[in-house]
C-alpha cells in the first residue's frame, strides 16, 4: 500500500502539470478555431461536397478545427500588418470611434486596451512589477503598477496595483497602495507572469521581500 501511495503521488505530480498545460492549450485551441469557423466551415463543406474523392477529409470536425485555427492566426497576422500602415490606423480609429458610442462596450474596450498598452511600455517612476502587503502585512503578493495617483489633501503618492490570481492571471484584485509601501523588483512582466501562472514554481533564486528601511527625516538614535 505504501508503494502504491508513493506511485500514485508521483504519477499525480507528473501528470498534473501536463494536464494543466493541455487544458490551457485545448481552451485556447477551441477559442481561436471558433473565431474563424463561421467562414471556414462553409468553405470546407463546399470543397468536400464538390470534390469528395480529393477533399472529402475536409468535412471532418478535426480538419475544420485545424483550419479554423490557421484561419484565426492568418486574420491576426493580417490585422497586425494592416494596423502598421496608415490605412489600417485610420480604419482602427474609425472602429474605436464607433465603439466609443456604444454604452458599456466602450468602457470594457477602452479599459482592456489601456491595460495592455500600459503593460507593454517601460516602467516610469514606479517600478512596473512590485510586491505589496496582501492580504495582510506579513504576506506579499506580486502586482503590476498601472498608475500613480495623488491623495487629496496630503498630496501623497498612491499606486494603483493590479494583483493577478494563480493560475488564471486574467482575474485578480485592484489595490490602491501608498508608493512608499511598494517593494520594487527587477522582474520583467514576462517573468512575473511565469511566476504567477506556475504557482511560484518558475521563479528566480532570490527575490526582495521587506521594505527598504528609510532613514530620511528620522531622528538619530545614536547619542550626541
Amino acid at each position: 500500500m505504501r508503494k502504491l501511495r508513493r506511485w500514485f503521488i508521483a504519477g499525480l505530480l507528473t501528470l498534473f502539470p501536463l494536464w494543466l498545460a493541455w487544458l490551457v492549450v485545448s481552451v485556447l485551441f477551441g477559442l481561436f478555431s471558433d473565431l474563424s469557423r463561421p467562414w471556414v466551415e462553409p468553405l470546407l463543406d463546399g470543397l468536400a461536397g464538390r470534390y469528395p474523392e480529393t477533399f472529402g477529409w475536409a468535412g471532418h470536425s478535426a480538419a475544420m478545427a485545424v483550419f479554423g485555427l490557421v484561419g484565426t492566426f492568418a486574420i491576426i497576422i493580417a490585422v497586425g500588418a494592416l494596423v502598421r500602415r496608415v490605412v489600417g490606423q485610420n480604419l482602427l480609429t474609425m472602429i474605436e470611434n464607433l465603439i466609443a458610442r456604444v454604452p458599456l462596450v466602450n468602457i470594457v474596450y477602452s479599459s482592456a486596451r489601456k491595460l495592455l498598452d500600459l503593460l507593454q511600455q517601460p516602467p516610469g517612476k514606479a517600478q512596473r512589477v512590485v510586491l505589496i502587503e496582501f492580504p495582510h502585512r506579513d504576506m506579499k503578493a506580486v502586482g503590476f503598477v498601472t498608475r500613480v495617483l495623488r491623495e487629496e489633501g496630503s498630496d501623497r503618492e498612491l499606486a494603483a496595483v493590479y494583483v493577478p490570481t494563480t493560475p488564471n492571471p486574467t482575474s485578480g484584485y485592484l489595490e490602491v497602495v501608498p508608493v512608499e509601501r511598494l517593494v520594487p523588483t527587477d522582474w520583467t512582466v514576462d517573468e512575473a507572469m511565469a511566476f504567477i501562472i506556475s504557482g511560484g514554481a518558475v521563479a528566480p533564486a532570490s527575490m526582495p521581500f521587506e521594505l527598504a528601511r528609510r532613514t530620511e527625516g528620522r531622528p538619530s538614535s545614536d547619542p550626541p
